[in-house]
């Protein structure tokens, strides 16, 4: 048993004076559940026995009256370091309504992160329950064929005014709320709408090891994943892919896409749709994306598409996926020639960063992702970019401690650390703005002009983003918002990964104005332009720039990157210099 885990169970058996928290309260119940009383055999469990359970209703009836999405009971697990108990609690919060197999699976996930001695034994039950399908009742079914029946009913009924998604959710992700008001003949109605949705993310290493249960308990109940898979991934990879959902008997039904920035348009997305219509995807089924950021995004948009929000977790390939377009809950597709013009705002329900996919990535890859990483350095944790500094060339050189670093712990670590930092930095400013409805984003600085002349440039997205980034600092420099020093590490950062400071396209003055235009356009009527200001790390916003000013800005900044190596050309820039087709020649 954790010693985190004895020691809040402690506390609670201690019946201290002191407020009970959240966690001392899950600690206590689940501590006294013990399923090896359930007498399981190869058909799965004694179910009378789990109905007249005790201890097994108490913690089932805590969970459907916990609001467990509420912030502050965050906050006390965290407090407890028990922040990864959210995650199968989450889950499984609406205990009454899912099936038995997901209720265990689920407990087997939390005795894991609790580390208790029961863990085997829920194991052991799980193994049984996704076994045999036949006899998989829901938990609110079980418990109406035993002692707790009335209990059972009483709250059940209670429930259904008080909070319907505890007992009978569409979905297990996802919950809303809202009121109205109406005059007296109902001709002025006014509603409010919200809605919560939660998701996980993970920095683990290894994940289709079938040791690691990671997997696993997201699609052992469901008894299969249907995983979509960047063609590229497929050629590295397919075989542990296979193997690691074969040795837990769950069927993998796998759809291969090939995924370059050429191919993600509408189509694609109405592909994936009807490869989701063969296969028969059940609205609550938790679709697999296996690849980089183009399959993210447009794997993403299919599956919010789907039954009109289908859940799906995003197994990252690639660093900028893993630390941008994988756990963002903005998926798009290109049309008409413009990046993103169709989308959706759905985040994945689980996001995972595995840095030992980054072995067979080539260094231009790794420079693409790189640039999302400063992004996020600039404008919002200080922090993050002193370690960027520190770990300089050897991040790409060892693939982010993934490879060619025998021995090396520093670079392990720190490469651990910079991926967190950065997933840390961008999830907080975009999951506090989830569907973007203000224009206060700091994960968009780099972003504003890099739009008009990505696609035309034929450029990769970081080195088009670095670009924005190098100009952006130049502008907050001349606003007089940093100083030339700061602006100078800024620029010394990009440039150190061999990213692009510069491109001809910003001498079609034209063009950028009317890239800002459209920027405008998208943002509401204002520019809101994130920049650097005071200190790296800290972000202001550029509310207008007129084109005379943008103009000069971009002339004086030209001629501050003729002295730059390659005259602030990036090393390999271009889609086709590292083997993608160029978006500039094919339509989208």
């Amino acid at each position: 048993m954790s010693a985190t885990f004895e020691s809040t169970a402690a506390q609670l058996n201690a019946k201290q004076t002191l407020a009970i928290s959240k966690p001392q309260q899950l600690a206590g119940l689940f501590l006294k559940i013990d399923p090896n009383r359930w007498g399981h055999n190869a058909s799965g469990v004694n179910q009378q026995i789990m109905a007249d359970d005790q201890m097994l209703f108490d913690f089932i009836e805590w969970l459907a009256e916990e609001n467990l999405n509420d912030e502050e009971i965050a906050k006390q697990f965290n407090e407890h370091g028990m922040v990864r108990c959210l995650k199968p609690l989450r889950n499984i919060q609406y205990v009454l309504s899912v099936k038995l197999s997901t209720f265990v699976v689920g407990c087997s996930e939390l005795a894991r992160e609790l580390g208790v001695d029961s863990l085997s034994a829920w194991n052991s039950i799980g193994d049984r329950c996704t076994t045999g399908r036949d006899d998989d009742p829901r938990l609110i079914d079980l418990f109406s064929n035993g002692r707790f029946r009335i209990r059972l009913n009483s709250l059940a009924e209670q429930l259904v005014d008080r909070n319907p998604h505890a007992i009978y959710p569409t979905s297990t992700y996802r919950s809303s709320g809202g009121h109205v008001v109406a005059n007296e003949d109902c001709s002025a109605v006014e509603a409010i709408m919200s809605l919560q949705t939660h998701t996980s993310i993970r920095v683990i290493e290894h994940v289709l090891d079938p040791a690691d249960p990671t997997l696993v308990e997201v699609y052992k109940a469901h008894g299969r994943c249907v995983c979509l898979v960047d063609s590229n991934v497929q050629d590295h990879y397919s075989e542990e892919l296979s193997q690691y959902f074969e040795a837990h008997g769950i069927r993998l039904d796998k759809l291969v896409y090939r995924a370059m920035e050429s191919d993600k348009g509408i189509r694609t997305v109405e592909k994936i749709l009807g490869d989701f219509k063969s296969l028969g995807v059940a609205r609550n089924e938790p679709v697999l994306i296996v690849g980089g950021g183009v399959l993210s995004d447009v794997g993403g948009l299919a599956c919010g598409l789907y039954h009109r929000g289908t859940p799906y977790v995003m197994l990252s390939t690639s660093l900028v996926a893993g630390v941008d377009a994988g756990p963002s809950p903005r998926t798009c597709c290109d049309g008409f020639g413009f990046k993103n013009l169709f989308g959706a705002y759905h985040a994945p329900i689980l996001s995972i960063t595995d840095r030992t996919f980054f072995r067979t990535l080539k260094p231009g890859w790794l420079r693409h992702g790189i640039a999302e990483i400063i992004k996020m350095a600039s404008v919002k944790d200080k922090v993050l970019f002193q370690e960027l500094e520190h770990a300089g060339q050897d991040l790409i050189h060892s693939r982010f401690g993934s490879t060619n670093c025998a021995g090396d712990e520093e670079i392990k670590r720190i490469s651990q650390s910079i991926i967190g930092r950065a997933i840390t930095s961008y999830v907080d400013a975009e999951y506090g703005n989830l569907y973007e409805t203000h224009q206060c984003r700091p994960h968009a600085f780099g972003h504003t002009w890099s739009p008009g002349f990505e696609i035309p440039a034929g450029l990769l997205h970081g080195h088009a983003v670095s670009v924005g980034m190098g100009f952006g600092a130049f502008v907050s420099n001349q606003l007089g918002w940093i100083d030339s020093a700061k602006m100078d590490r800024i620029h010394n950062l990009i440039q150190t990964f061999g990213l692009s400071m510069w491109h001809d396209q910003l001498d079609d003055h034209g063009l950028i104005w009317d890239a800002q235009i459209k920027m405008v356009q998208k943002r509401g009527g204002h520019l809101v332009a994130p920049l650097p200001k005071h200190e790296i790390g800290q972000c202001g916003y550029l509310e207008d720039l007129g084109r005379d000013d943008l103009v000069s800005l971009i002339q004086s900044y030209k001629n501050a990157c003729r002295s730059l190596p390659r005259g602030g050309i990036g090393i390999e820039p271009l889609c086709i210099d590292v083997g993608l087709e160029s978006p500039s020649m094919v339509g989208c």
